[in-house]
């Protein structure tokens, strides 16, 4: 049998390096290219060129772009890291550090910070974790309701304080305050009101209104 000149000399093609496409790689290099180019600039054909393939590929794992932004604010969500948070500690423990990392997350990437704020997480894995912080809040004493309500408020500080940074200009931040100064005074006064609803009630005036006795 004769064997190719130029199989002989080259020797069999190397397998590509590669990495296999599937919707965690996607969504990574499509946050890659917003934190590099910001969010305006961002297109399904320079996601494509980026990969290496066909900007209509990205289309068999996404339905759209508005579900792949979903997959990029799920991504954002799982830098924070849920297992670590310090789950043996106090609810408000936990709540503080959750609330510190995902600012964190956000300022480290401020050109997607948009995407994560228009963007709920609806992951399995985002869902298990969600709800295990409103469990450990709840097992504080505030009841399931009460405490889905504090998780919230506490996210959406979070998240708009790092929105209002992501569209600050150029020094305005010296006209504002420190950033970092400003959260930690608004986080440590949510928290205090909220560890206050969950204290029992003490003695009352006559004839006044047990409010913490209300359903949630």
């Amino acid at each position: 049998m004769k064997t190719d000149r130029h199989e002989a000399e080259d020797g069999p093609s190397a397998p590509s390096t590669r990495p296999a496409l599937n919707r965690a790689r996607i969504a990574a290099a499509a946050l890659a290219l917003i934190d590099v180019n910001g969010l305006r600039a961002f297109s399904m054909r320079k996601l494509g060129a980026g990969l290496g393939v066909d900007p209509m590929t990205a289309y068999r794992y996404f339905e759209d772009q508005d579900a792949l932004f979903d997959g990029v604010a799920e991504l954002l969500l799982e830098e924070v890291d849920f297992d670590s948070l310090p789950w043996g500690g106090s609810w408000r423990a936990v709540a503080e550090q959750y609330c510190r990392r995902l600012r964190r997350t956000l300022l480290a990437h401020p050109h997607a910070v948009a995407v994560f704020a228009t963007h709920p997480v609806r992951s399995p894995a985002a869902t298990d974790a969600c709800a295990r912080l409103v469990d450990h809040v709840g097992a504080a004493g505030f009841g399931p309701a009460r405490a889905g309500r504090i998780a919230r408020c506490l996210r959406e500080f979070t998240v708009g304080h790092a929105l209002s940074l992501a569209v600050l200009r150029p020094g305005a931040e010296d006209c504002a305050g420190d950033p970092a100064e400003q959260f930690d005074t608004g986080l440590t006064a949510m928290l205090d009101g909220f560890e206050r609803l969950a204290r029992p009630s003490r003695a009352k005036a006559p004839g006044a209104v047990d409010r913490s006795a209300r359903p949630d």
